[in-house]
C-alpha cells in the first residue's frame, strides 16, 4: 500500500500513452498493477487550487456529500450545489480528461465564477472509454487524461490535504465483462480547514462497489489508521458513497438504517469505537435514484453517508439530484447536514 500522499500541483500529469499501452496488454496481473500504480506519476500527487476569496468561518457549517456519476452534467450540479448553500462539497466519481465526460476537467467548469478552490485526488486511472454502455457510445474517442476520483469543493481555506489509499488490489485491473479495465483503487481524501476555531478535518471517501460488507470494514479501518494519526482525537467529518449495500432495502426496515446498522455493515462498529456518530447526520432514506443510464431499478438503499465526530450535527436532508427538467444527473442524490461546535 503506497503511504498518504501529500504532493500538492497545480495539475495533474496526463499518464505517458506508451505506459498505458503496455497496461493494457495481458497478463493482468497483481505484479503488474502495483508496477503501474506505481510508475503513474497522477497516483503520487492531489491537484489543489486555493479559493479565489477564501470565506471566513461561518459559525455554522453546511455540508454536501455527493456521488456525481462522472459529474458529466456539471450545471445542473451547480444548480444543486447553490439549492443546497453548502460551504463543503465532498464528492465522488469526479472525472478528469475522460472522453464520456468531454475530455475536459467537469470540477474547474463546475467552479467557474463561483470562486470555490478545490482538492482532487486519483482514485482510477481508466484504461478504456468507461462501462460497456460508454465504450459503445464513445467508440472511436480517446481519454486525454482518463482520471476518476474524489474533490473535497469549498471557500473555505484548507491546509495539509492528504490523499489516503484505503486499499490497492487491483481488482478492476482485469476489467469487468470486457470493460472498466483500470489501475488504482479505493481512496478517500483529507484536509484541515485553515480557519476553524478548533481543529476540524474534511474526510471525502469512496469505497468498493463490488466487494463485501467485510472488505468494506477493512477500508474503513484503514482509513481510521490514518485518522489516527493525522488527527488524533481531533474534530473530524467523513462523507461519501460507502456502498452500504448489505443494509435492507425500502420499507419498515429503514429505520435500522440509523439505529442498527452495524448489524448488517459492521464498518459502523469500527466507526463508532473511533468516536463518530451518524444518527443526528443522516435521514433513514434512501440515497440511490435511478440514474442517466436507467440504472439502478427500486428498491433503493442507503449507500451515502455523512459520519461526525466532536460536532453537533442539525437539519439532514436529502436532496434530488435532478436538472431543471427533472432529469437525473446522477444514480444517487445529494446528503447534506448542518455542524457546529
Amino acid at each position: 500500500m503506497r503511504p498518504l500522499i501529500s504532493m500538492l500541483v497545480q495539475d495533474l500529469p496526463a499518464p505517458d500513452s506508451a505506459t498505458l499501452a503496455e497496461a493494457r496488454q495481458p497478463p493482468a496481473t497483481r505484479e503488474r498493477h502495483d508496477r503501474f500504480l506505481q510508475d503513474i506519476g497522477a497516483f503520487h500527487g492531489i491537484e489543489y487550487r486555493p479559493p479565489s476569496h477564501p470565506l471566513a468561518w461561518p459559525g455554522r457549517l453546511r455540508l454536501a456529500a455527493f456521488n456525481a456519476e462522472r459529474l458529466k452534467y456539471r450545471e445542473a450540479a451547480r444548480a444543486l450545489l447553490d439549492r443546497a448553500g453548502a460551504h463543503v462539497a465532498l464528492f465522488s466519481e469526479v472525472d478528469l480528461g475522460m472522453a464520456r465526460s468531454g475530455n475536459g476537467h467537469p470540477l474547474r467548469e463546475l467552479i467557474g465564477a463561483a470562486g470555490e478552490g478545490y482538492v482532487y485526488g486519483v482514485e482510477f486511472v481508466e484504461l478504456d472509454l468507461g462501462d460497456a454502455r460508454e465504450m459503445r457510445e464513445h467508440a472511436g474517442e480517446h481519454n486525454a487524461r482518463g482520471f476518476h476520483g474524489n474533490a473535497i469543493v469549498t471557500k473555505l481555506a484548507l491546509a495539509e490535504p492528504r490523499l489516503i489509499p484505503l486499499e490497492e488490489s487491483g481488482f478492476w485491473f482485469p476489467g469487468r465483462d470486457g470493460a472498466q479495465r483500470r489501475v488504482g483503487g479505493r481512496m478517500a481524501l483529507a484536509a484541515r480547514v485553515a480557519d476553524a476555531p478548533r481543529p476540524l478535518w474534511l474526510v471525502s471517501a469512496h469505497l468498493e462497489s463490488k466487494t463485501d460488507a467485510a472488505d468494506r470494514q477493512a477500508q474503513i479501518q484503514t482509513l481510521l489508521r490514518a485518522l489516527d494519526k493525522l488527527a488524533p482525537d481531533a474534530a473530524c467529518i467523513i462523507g461519501g458513497d460507502f456502498n452500504t449495500k448489505d443494509l435492507p432495502h425500502g420499507g419498515e426496515e429503514q429505520q435500522v438504517w440509523l439505529e442498527a446498522p452495524e448489524r448488517y455493515e459492521p464498518l459502523f462498529d469500527d466507526l463508532r469505537g473511533a468516536g463518530f456518530e451518524w444518527v443526528a447526520a443522516n435521514v433513514a432514506a434512501p440515497t440511490q435514484r435511478t440514474g442517466p443510464s436507467h440504472k439502478p431499478e427500486p428498491p433503493f438503499g442507503k449507500l451515502d453517508w455523512i459520519v461526525v465526530r466532536g460536532m453537533k450535527a442539525e437539519r439532514p436532508q436529502v436532496l434530488a439530484a435532478l436538472d431543471g427538467q427533472g432529469r437525473p444527473i446522477s444514480d444517487h442524490d445529494m446528503i447534506t447536514v448542518d455542524l457546529s461546535f
